[in-house]
């Protein structure tokens, strides 16, 4: 006797219409249908496929036509289109499977055919028949009625001929070109194994274009893990390239994507698959689909033995996007400090060449040269303006004549520094060191002038101390030598100072002459999360070495135009404090404002 809390039975559909409905409107995306019509050809083995978009009678329409064997027959040789239109989900594909004669074919639910209501209004679908005839079945968007019936043509053609028309509203600007790109990518490897030639022909665009599989871009890595589950193997096609958005790795099945990114599956959101340096597919044969749209994994055993296959496949692949971040990084930091080099040759062009002789531009022979001057070297100075005359063809003018603007003439005294400000010398060596005084627009103050020079601190030896270049002999042993000038113009005075550091040995690190022979200063990374400094200057290695654990670098690392600019700061910072050691603090920022200044600038411009 049945118990009355207790019952069982079967599940039915209640309205086969409305499921029907429900079926038939779960295909959202246009372009999905008409790949899903596409490969119905593929699976009836046709060679040629032609979609074409036109216009007739008002109205928008899209046709697919293939080669291929058409609808197959009943037992009288007459295209079975009843079986086709009652047996929705109930696919013959599916018992071929069953069987093992697969063959590469795809879709096993029977309702591919009902995606054409997110297309058009009607369908026609024509085939032959056994008596070379051909028959037409029609259907109707929201009509479960169809109608076949004998096609009058003056003879009929191999293969089928399906024609959706007119087309809905909302995609009659589906252009020929957008069709093309999405079945190069959707059907990319059912087209490259089946070797079918798919044509899209859109009369309306007057455009003519042939669906090509997709190329993927970057090199295409070789000797990577299999990725085998209990279930089966999965086929892995994957290219590594530069990141861009567009980079993903498709999940496909049978050469059919199913899912575009990867990265997006449960389980798989985290790199490689999300770190946009790969490009290609992963090919899955025995994942189960959902049935409405095809688009989507049911998560069953099957799709959890598929994840956890990934594993050593992730692992290598980690290693390979590392590598190439290094090498990305290393050839950034290459290209930023080309960058940076440049801004600051050409800014010390505009700079005064003695305030800022530490960045020597020419070789240290041509520094050294011009620091001993054109008289000491036996070369007469050139006179500028002799020469422009010549090449103007005028007579060169004579001294005494020679006619300046007015803007031209230097105004009264206002500053004077030394150069160079800064320098190192070995014991009883000697340099030169020259006063260069200015007026308030930074022209040169020529006249009226003189000048008191004095050895402040430290010793050593001036060989005059009241011209306007004088020479200082290192005393015998090492010390810190502070060297000053006076320069007066009548009731103006002003005062410099010079810094020396006479060492015992010149240490090479030390040289300036060495360090300028091997340019501006490298730059190199060191993690120092605890650390207050930003960066700091190795003269052994000519480096800056940048604290990349600063809270300020990781700022700035969000664009590379912010990270070269941080970049350049921490040049300025450590330049002008190695060479300006000693200074007072107002005139070290001072410096790093102006030097900060004109190199941003170059850098803009570079």
């Amino acid at each position: 006797m049945k118990s009355k809390g207790s019952e069982r039975g079967k599940l039915r559909i209640g309205d086969d219409w409305n499921a029907i409905r429900i079926i038939a409107l779960s295909q959202s995306n246009p372009l999905k249908a008409i790949a899903e019509l596409v490969e119905n050809s593929i699976d009836a083995h046709a060679r040629t496929i032609v979609i074409t978009r036109g216009r007739e009678h008002g109205g928008h329409y899209l046709k697919v036509k293939d080669d291929g064997d058409g609808v197959p027959r009943d037992p009288s040789g007459l295209p079975d289109f009843k079986y086709v239109a009652t047996h929705i989900c109930d696919s013959i594909k599916r018992r071929l499977k069953t069987n093992g004669d697969e063959g590469g074919i795809q879709g096993e639910f029977g309702i591919g055919l009902l995606s054409f209501w997110t297309v058009g209004e009607i369908l026609s679908m024509t085939s032959k028949g056994a008596d070379q005839r051909a028959y037409q079945m029609i259907m109707r968007r929201g009509d479960p009625r169809y109608v076949v019936s004998v096609r009058r043509t003056l003879f009929a053609e191999q293969g089928t001929e399906l024609k959706i028309s007119p087309l809905l509203e909302g995609i009659r600007s589906l252009s020929g070109e957008k069709v093309q790109w999405y079945l190069a990518s959707e059907l990319r490897d059912r087209i490259r194994h089946s070797q079918v030639r798919i044509t899209v022909i859109d009369k309306l665009a007057r455009k003519q274009c042939q669906v090509e599989p997709r190329q993927f871009e970057g090199r295409l890595l070789h000797q990577l893990p299999v990725v085998r589950s209990p279930f089966g193997e999965a086929y892995s096609e994957l290219y590594l390239t530069e990141p861009t958005e567009d980079c993903r790795v498709a999940l496909t099945r049978g050469g059919t994507r199913v899912i575009a990114d990867i990265g997006t599956l449960p389980g798989l959101e985290h790199p490689p698959w999300n770190s946009r340096y790969l490009q290609g597919l992963v090919d899955v044969p025995y994942l189960n689909l959902t049935p409405g749209t095809r688009s989507g994994i049911v998560h069953d055993e099957y799709y959890a033995a598929f994840v956890e296959s990934l594993v050593r496949l992730e692992v290598d692949l980690n290693d390979l996007i590392d590598a190439q971040r290094r090498a990305e990084e290393e050839q950034a930091n290459r290209e930023s400090l080309r960058a940076i080099q440049r801004a600051f040759r050409e800014a010390m062009l505009v700079l005064p060449r003695e305030e800022y002789d530490w960045f020597d531009i020419q070789s240290p022979s041509a520094q050294e040269s011009v620091a001993r001057g054109p008289e000491e070297r036996g070369v007469q100075p050139i006179d500028t303006k002799a020469v422009g005359a010549v090449l103007r063809g005028a007579e060169p003018p004579e001294e005494e004549s020679a006619q300046r603007e007015f803007f031209d003439y230097a105004g009264p005294l206002h500053t004077v520094l030394i150069s160079p400000a800064t320098s190192t010398l070995a014991v009883k060596q000697s340099r030169r060191f020259r006063a260069v005084p200015r007026d308030r627009s930074r022209r040169r103050v020529e006249e009226g002038l003189t000048f008191a020079w004095e050895i402040i601190e430290g010793g050593g030896t001036l060989s005059s101390t009241f011209d306007q270049e004088v020479c200082l002999e290192a005393p015998e042993a090492p010390v810190l030598v502070r060297l000053s000038v006076a320069v007066s113009q009548r009731d103006i005075r002003c005062t410099a100072e010079a810094l020396i550091t006479v060492t015992d040995s010149l240490d090479i690190s030390l040289s300036p002459s060495v360090v300028n022979a091997r340019g501006l200063p490298g730059y190199t990374f060191e993690r120092a999360a605890g650390e207050l400094r930003r960066s700091r200057f190795d003269s052994e290695r000519n480096l800056i070495v940048v604290n990349s654990g600063h809270r300020d670098f990781v700022f700035a690392t969000r664009s590379r135009a912010l990270q070269l600019r941080y970049l350049v700061r921490l040049y300025v910072k450590e330049l002008v404090l190695k060479n300006f050691a000693g200074l007072p603090a107002e005139q070290i920022a001072e410096r790093m404002i102006e030097l900060s200044l004109y190199v941003e600038e170059k850098l803009k411009s570079s």
